[in-house]
C-alpha cells in the first residue's frame, strides 16, 4: 500500500498571537513543523505544541529559519556560514528541550520560508544548513524539495533525507515552488488541493503552473495551517487519501 506522511506548519503564534490551529491540526497530521522563535513562536508555545504532539503521538520537527520575526521569516537574507549553522543547531537545541520534556525527541528538521527556498538552489547556505544539523544531531533527518542542494548535500555528509510536496502551493516546469509574490503561487481551491494530495500520494506528479506534468516524488506531504480554513481542509486531504488507498503514516 502506497503511504504518505502528512506535515504542517505549527506553533506560529508569539505571546497571545496565535496564526496557527495547533491543536485541531494536530489531530490530522503525523508530523509537525514546530516554530522554534526565529521566525514565530517563543518558549511557552513551543512547550505547549510539544507537549500536545507527544500527546497524540505526532512527530515532532524542528522549523528553523533566518531570524526574522518580523518578516515571518519570508524576506530574503545573506547570513554567514557560520553563523547560519550555529542558529540552525540553537533552533533544534531549543525545541529539544520541550520535546524531551513531553517524553518525545525532535524527529527531523525542515527549513522556513525564505530559508527553504534558498537552500533549494543555494550551496553555501545549504551547508551551512546541513552543518547545523550536524553539529545539533547527526542522526536527523532533513525534510526538503526534492532535488535541493540542501537535500543533495544532507545525504552526502550522512544525514537521513526526506523530500516533501506541496499540494496547495503551484509548482514551475522545473519543479520548484512558484514564489510566493507572484500571481497564483498558492493554490486555494479546496477541491484542487485535495486531489492535487492524492495525485501526489499516488502517482507521485503534479501539474505546474504551466499546465506540465511533472514528476515530485516524496514521502511527506505538507499542508500549511496558516490559510483560512486550514483544519477542514487537512481533514478532507486525510479522508481523500484513506479512501483512495494511501495510508497516511509518520516517516520518523
Amino acid at each position: 500500500m502506497t503511504s504518505i506522511d502528512l506535515n504542517a506548519d505549527l506553533g506560529e503564534g508569539f505571546g497571545r498571537w496565535r496564526l496557527t490551529d495547533d491543536e485541531e491540526l494536530l489531530s490530522v497530521v503525523t508530523s509537525a513543523n514546530v516554530a522554534c522563535g526565529f521566525h514565530a513562536g517563543d518558549a511557552a508555545t513551543m512547550r505547549r505544541v510539544c507537549e500536545q504532539a507527544a500527546e497524540r503521538g505526532v512527530r515532532i520537527g524542528a522549523q528553523v529559519s533566518y531570524r526574522d520575526l518580523a518578516g515571518f521569516g519570508r524576506r530574503a537574507m545573506d547570513v554567514p556560514p557560520a553563523e547560519l549553522a550555529a542558529e540552525v543547531a540553537y533552533q533544534i537545541g531549543a525545541l529539544e528541550v520541550f520535546a524531551r520534556a513531553a517524553g518525545t525527541r525532535v524527529s527531523y528538521v525542515k527549513p522556513h520560508g525564505a530559508l527553504y527556498n534558498r537552500v533549494v538552489h543555494d550551496e553555501e547556505q545549504a551547508g551551512a544548513v546541513v552543518d547545523g544539523v550536524l553539529l545539533a544531531d547527526a542522526s536527523l533527518p532533513v525534510l526538503g524539495l526534492p532535488g535541493s542542494r540542501l537535500l543533495e548535500l544532507a545525504g552526502k555528509s550522512g544525514l537521513p533525507t526526506v523530500a516533501e510536496a506541496f499540494a496547495d502551493r503551484a509548482y514551475t516546469a522545473e519543479g520548484t515552488l512558484v514564489p510566493r509574490g507572484e500571481e497564483g503561487s498558492v493554490v486555494t481551491d479546496p477541491e484542487a488541493v485535495v486531489d492535487r494530495s492524492v495525485g501526489l500520494a499516488r502517482d507521485g506528479a503534479v501539474t505546474s503552473r504551466s499546465g506540465a506534468r511533472i514528476e515530485v516524488r516524496a514521502r511527506s506531504l505538507c499542508l500549511h495551517g496558516d490559510t483560512p480554513g486550514a483544519v477542514e481542509l487537512a481533514r478532507r486531504v486525510r479522508a481523500r487519501l484513506t479512501e483512495s488507498g494511501v495510508r497516511v503514516e509518520a516517516f520518523a
